[in-house]
């Protein structure tokens, strides 16, 4: 009988140390929604293309459905239920305030993708912003509602003294 061996490691996930034990093909996205309850990163095109499987992988955007589980070991993921340290971020507030979506379903990856940009860019110009969720299709809006919610919460940002 062939049994695929299985590895323990540790991630932190969104900032608790987790232990899991995975399969040497099992990708990050399955384990997050199966093994540890995560269900913002969703699944879509298992490509790549869409950005709706989006987290932050040490403070990175990447595709959980294309990372390996086991290359985790040792890193910290975040997710969109991650970044809401005391309530909803200046992003988040933003784009609920301004309707950016309809149906929501790209928003986890747009939130992220945004979040990483203004880790790095506090104020990012349109283009910037535009850039930042490239990697993210929404099938809903034309985007602009999404752009100018994120300049909205840099401009939030900047008259609170706040960070995101």
């Amino acid at each position: 009988m062939n049994t695929i061996a299985r590895h323990q490691i540790v991630a932190t996930i969104n900032g608790e140390a987790t232990s899991l034990e995975v399969r040497p093909n099992d990708v990050l996205l399955d384990v997050l929604r199966t093994q540890v309850g995560v269900k913002s990163p969703k699944i879509g095109c298992e490509r790549g293309d869409c950005g709706s499987c989006t987290v932050l992988l040490d403070g990175r955007t990447v595709r959980s459905c294309l990372v390996l589980a086991v290359e985790v070991d040792g890193h910290e993921i975040t997710t969109v239920e991650g970044i809401e340290h005391d309530g909803l971020t200046a992003v988040q507030e933003m784009l609920i305030q301004q309707s950016s979506f309809q149906c929501g379903f790209c928003a986890p990856g747009i939130v992220l993708s945004a979040a990483e940009l203004m880790e790095h860019t506090p104020h990012p110009s349109a283009d910037e912003v535009r850039e930042a969720i490239s990697g993210n299709l929404c099938r809903c809006t034309g985007y602009e509602p999404i752009v100018e919610a994120v300049l909205a919460a840099a401009d939030a940002d900047t008259t609170s003294g706040g960070g995101s």
